[in-house]
């Protein structure tokens, strides 16, 4: 039975949809009177009080070897001290993947430029895994030199060929690489239709997926504003160029807004722009950034949810005939509890109270809060980010973020990056710094998190301005470890070091009648007497990909039973999987390799 407040929350939604509908594209929503004109969104939350100290333990640690392990070069992204176009300030992602399959995660990172021009060093990077804590920089060897305004990454083996390639988004022209399978990556985008034409576009986020199960991957590419890099405002020209009083750059209120596009795989290698007839050009346009492919109301059919800035949120439902229907105000996912708009820019999808289906997080812009959208399993969400002790921290910007296990308890914990879009206020308001911490919430396992300031270790309080970040197991040790983009300044790469004996669970899965990267799958693991819902995704966090191993933390459990809901359907079950092992399951093979993972011999790194 329908509760009534199930029925006036749905009718609260149907409320705002057509109140959206009827400004026929215009945004009907606007935040706290003062920022309202404002070039962003902020709704003016004061963080609420913290609650007393839960007691539990984080029996791990993070340490950033990000200099030490071969992460040397700068990620540049507009000047440092200014910033005349908020082109220089959105920044870029980072992906986890396993190029060579050697089994050892590697990592490539974008990179950005400049307005007064390029410079070859400017570069987005390769690093290779070497499997003992270092990498080595493969960039120019494997073919991925480039320059320019690089957005997000999605990874995935478009051909099924057994390798993954790199799709990556940009200011101007995306760019596809296959990956040839030899080290080397080949440029094929004119060759596979993915040619713009007219002026250029700002393509922000980007994400693989299979939404007609056919066994191909297609294209999804969402799109910020309409940038004319020639007619852009000074800083303080208007009201949408000013940040409390101080002069900066203008946006994103204040430009064009446009529309997502969608590429259908042929299979031949080429890809076909079925935006208008998939129903992806009809949504009300947004400014898009981060997109995520999923099943999120579990019917066998990847769905697709944009995090959208200064206006609502997009999901995209697949109506399983080659369409989707747009539901995010319907859905509750669009807005916060209060019907705001919010500055959404990162997303997390994870079970956070292990209830066995996927929840949704995402991070905004500072004096807000952040959300959390609990999926209820009948097809729509909730906003529970007060009653989980999320409203303690508004004072950063927050980007890339993460619901992993990171002490492997059992229970996933939300990791956050932060960073200022206006270097130039922090002289004039020393309360908004530039450069930010991490932020950790520790999930305690009742539905609510309490955020840790010491206990992570000292990479948390490190400050720096950053955007993108990956979560992924790079040492193969059974933990999660995080590699984030700094802007002008290297990578960091936190390595997790675990104290407590928590036992863990890593799922690799590969596809066969299902896309072969297996995205757009989900696994469900029994464990402790709850199931956690864990997704293969293209794209997730802030523009970045995280590692393809799905990882379950297990607390004191010794073996998790497993559900395998493949993305073409086909539904496979797995009981009494032993813990502290790295599981390879083939569609239709089952269990095919089972092995434990002792990490890597490290050298002696510089203190």
């Amino acid at each position: 039975m329908t509760s009534p407040n199930a029925k006036i929350d749905r009718g609260r939604r149907t409320f705002l949809r057509r109140t959206i509908e009827l400004g026929a594209g215009a945004i009907a929503f606007r935040s706290v009177p003062g920022l309202a004109q404002e070039g962003m969104s902020s709704r003016g939350v004061k963080a609420s009080p913290r609650r007393p100290r839960s007691g539990q333990p984080f029996l791990s640690s993070f340490v950033d070897i990000g200099t030490q392990a071969g992460l040397i070069y700068p990620v540049v992204y507009g000047e440092p001290d200014r910033k005349k176009v908020i082109l220089e300030t959105m920044g870029c992602g980072v992906a986890f993947l396993d190029y060579d399959n050697d089994g050892w995660e590697d990592i490539y990172i974008l990179s950005g430029t400049r307005l007064e021009g390029g410079n070859p060093d400017w570069t987005n990077r390769l690093y290779k895994n070497n499997r003992d804590g270092t990498f080595t920089d493969v960039t120019k060897e494997a073919g991925l030199t480039r320059t320019g305004w690089a957005g997000s990454v999605t990874v995935g083996d478009y051909n099924n060929d057994g390798y993954e390639d790199i799709f990556v988004t940009y200011y101007g022209q995306n760019v596809l690489y296959r990956n040839n399978g030899d080290g080397t990556f080949t440029d094929v985008t004119e060759k596979a239709g993915l040619i713009s034409k007219g002026k250029p576009m700002w393509n922000s986020g980007c994400t693989f997926l299979d939404f007609d199960r056919d066994g191909n991957l297609d294209l999804f590419v969402s799109r910020y504003v309409d940038l004319d890099l020639d007619e852009v405002q000074q800083p303080g020209a208007s009201l949408t160029c000013s940040y409390r009083g101080v002069p900066v750059h203008c946006g994103p209120r204040g430009f064009p807004l446009t529309t997502n596009k969608l590429f259908r795989n042929r299979g031949d290698g080429t890809f076909e722009d079925v935006t208008d007839i998939s129903g992806i050009g009809k949504a009300t346009p947004t400014y898009a950034l981060t997109a995520v492919a999923a099943d999120f109301d579990e019917d066998g059919w990847t769905d697709i949810f944009v995090a959208s800035d200064s206006t609502p949120n997009l999901l995209f439902v697949n109506q399983k005939d080659g369409t989707f229907k747009e539901v995010g105000i319907e859905r509750g996912v669009a807005l916060s509890d209060d019907g705001q708009e919010q500055a959404n820019m990162g997303v997390a999808v994870g079970d956070f109270d292990r209830d066995g289906h996927l929840d949704i997080f995402t991070t905004h812009f500072s004096d807000d809060t952040p959300a959390l959208y609990r999926n209820s399993g009948n097809k729509d969400f909730t906003d529970v980010t007060m009653s989980a002790g999320l409203g303690v921290e508004t004072r950063y910007v927050n980007w890339g973020t993460g619901l992993q296990d990171f002490d492997n308890d059992g229970w996933p914990d939300i990791f956050i990056v932060t960073g200022m879009v206006y270097p130039e206020v922090e002289k004039l308001l020393p309360e908004y710094q530039f450069k930010s911490p991490r932020l950790l919430f520790h999930n305690l396992g009742n539905g609510q998190f309490e955020e840790l300031i010491d206990e992570g270790g000292p990479a948390l309080a490190s400050r720096h301005c950053s955007r993108g970040c990956a979560f992924g197991d790079f040492d193969n040790d059974g933990d999660i470890d995080v590699v984030i983009v700094n802007l002008n300044e290297p990578p960091s790469l936190l390595r997790n070091d675990v104290t407590g004996h928590g036992h863990w669970l890593k799922v690799r899965l590969i596809g066969t009648k299902s896309n072969r990267s297996a995205i757009g799958s989900r696994v469900l693991a029994t464990y402790g007497g709850k199931t956690q819902a864990c997704a293969v995704t293209g794209q997730s966090s802030y523009y970045s990909v995280n590692d393809r191993r799905l990882h379950f933390g297990l607390g004191t459990a010794e073996f998790a039973d497993l559900t395998v809901h493949w993305t073409n359907g086909l539904i496979e079950k797995y009981p009494s999987v032993a813990a502290d092992h790295l599981i390879l399951i083939k569609e239709g093979a089952g269990i095919i390799k089972s092995e434990p993972m002792s990490g890597p011999k490290r050298p002696a790194l510089p203190s």
